[in-house]
């Protein structure tokens, strides 16, 4: 609950505080030019960096290869181009920054590092089989590609997911 009231409440409202303070600054109608202006050069890019992350997954998959880092890129795109047509402050601050590669990798980085913890930790299970449906671990990758399973522990506890089975 806690983070959807930041996300539906609180962020909005420092959207709006932020957008009334920058309208008294340089004006209504500057302010107006503004929103519109950050949309339109924030459309552009994420369209521009979307076309040329479709492409690199289009070679990566012709050759062969699980296009993952492209995919979570097209994501972060994805999120920025709906970051930049929301009128704010902030929400086109992080648009613009999901746009740059750098701050992309850097993301990339994080969630392989809470990927690779929860896996250490039991709380996820990684599993990939063959195409048969047979487990295909030391057997090399099978011939029609991995099926990559991933599915959280049951047995362990997650504090930060309310279980409604849970006695209170």
């Amino acid at each position: 609950m806690g983070n959807l009231l930041l996300l539906f409440i609180v962020l909005p409202a420092v959207e709006l505080m932020l957008l009334i303070e920058v309208g008294k600054r340089i004006g209504t109608v500057e302010t107006i030019g503004l929103i519109v202006l950050t949309g339109i050069v924030g459309a552009s890019m994420a369209r521009n960096q979307g076309l040329r992350v479709l492409s690199h997954v289009q070679q990566e998959v012709a050759g062969g290869k699980m296009p993952t880092d492209s995919l979570v890129d097209g994501i972060m795109i994805l999120v920025a181009s709906a970051l930049l047509v929301t009128p704010g402050v902030l929400t086109d601050a992080f648009g613009f920054l999901c746009l740059a590669p750098g701050f992309r990798a850097l993301v990339k980085n994080e969630i392989v590092r809470r990927f690779e913890k929860a896996v250490a930790e039991n709380r996820v299970h990684v599993q990939y089989t063959d195409m048969s449906g047979g487990a295909a671990f030391g057997s090399g990758v099978p011939p029609g590609g991995p099926i990559v399973d991933v599915t959280p522990d049951p047995q362990v506890e997650r504090p930060d997911v309310e279980d409604p089975n849970r006695p209170r």
